[in-house]
């Protein structure tokens, strides 16, 4: 923080944050002291409120009105100020249980996510999957009339699938010869890598090139993917934050599975925190972006966060997406 504010200034910064976050309503000296600093007087507080304002952390509409952070303030409180509220025991097996039940249906991971996050924040959440870390574990073609299922499964247990159309008289045996090929070829390897085998698959498939070509192309098509997943759209929207024009603000960007993507996929390799405010790295005004990113042994495998209000309960957020991320992370190493 600026060297100029005292430690005093930077405890009534705080509870501005704090009850404003909280009421939605402007903050007067009279509710800093009598909720949040009892020992400082009224005197002292409004003096100091007053150049917090000068220095453009709080912003006052009237004169005689309470005053409510600028974005300064929240770039200040979230770097030095933030108290990180602590998920419970009992909501860490509950956010567990929640990804257990969805584990049962036809979602993807990146879904699940999206679902959980919205569900204990209440807020609009955002996942996108990287693919390029998985390794194939079993790759192979099973015959469906004239077309074949290429199936391919990771390191994660994850299932995709493509039809892909077979040459007319392929017998069943020689395509599961071609099946062991594939193994062969790709078993093992990382989907950020399958291009490198390219010349070779080519090569063994040399009497099934269109074939080779077709499940090549479904391979690429993977390793290009960043699955995206959107939940709780709405959720942001009923807190009542926004006027017409932030709502289109908002809706441009959940809208844009496109632009979501690239904002979460500049997040660090870690699970580290961070947060983009309004106007900040293509987040609109009068929005805030929470993000971080989960792995599992050492490989970053997506990225998921809260989009919502500038006045977020950023404590709340910041503790749930800490916990997700550490309780993906060994979900996906089992």
């Amino acid at each position: 923080m600026n060297g100029q504010i005292s430690e005093r200034k930077k405890k009534i910064l705080q509870s501005v944050v704090d009850e404003y976050i909280g009421t939605a309503a402007p903050v007067s000296s009279k509710t800093v002291v009598e909720n949040h600093l009892p020992g400082i007087s009224s005197a002292t507080v409004r003096s100091e409120l007053a150049a917090l304002e000068e220095m453009g952390y709080l912003i006052q509409f009237h004169t005689s009105g309470g005053r409510i952070p600028a974005p300064k303030a929240y770039k200040v409180y979230l770097e030095e100020l933030l108290e990180r509220g602590v998920i419970s025991p009992e909501q860490t097996e509950k956010i567990r249980e929640s990804f257990a039940r969805r584990a049962s249906s036809a979602e993807s991971v990146v879904k699940q996510v999206a679902d959980v996050i919205s569900e204990f924040t209440d807020y609009t959440s955002v996942a996108v999957r990287d693919l390029t870390e998985e390794t194939i574990e079993n790759i192979g073609l099973f015959p469906c009339g004239d077309k074949a299922l290429l199936l391919l499964r990771t390191d994660l247990r994850i299932l995709k699938d493509s039809f892909i159309s077979l040459p007319e008289g392929l017998e069943g045996e020689e395509v599961v010869r071609l099946s062991a090929t594939l193994q062969s070829i790709f078993g093992g390897r990382q989907m950020r890598r399958v291009r490198e085998a390219e010349a070779e698959a080519m090569q063994a498939f040399a009497a099934y090139r269109e074939l080779c070509r077709a499940v090549l192309d479904a391979l690429f098509s993977y390793t290009e993917r960043r699955d995206v997943a959107l939940s709780g759209a709405g959720k942001s929207l009923a807190r009542g934050e926004y006027d017409a024009e932030q709502v289109k603000g908002f809706l441009s960007l959940v809208e844009d599975k496109e632009k979501l993507r690239s904002l979460l996929d500049g997040g660090s390799k870690n699970i580290q925190i961070r947060v983009e405010i309004g106007g900040e790295a293509g987040v609109p005004d009068d929005c805030s972006l929470v993000t971080a990113t989960y792995s599992a042994d050492g490989r970053q495998l997506g990225s998921y966060g809260v989009v919502g209000p500038v006045r977020m309960d950023y404590a709340k957020v910041v503790s749930v997406l800490e916990s997700v991320g550490e309780i993906l992370g060994t979900m996906l190493k089992k």
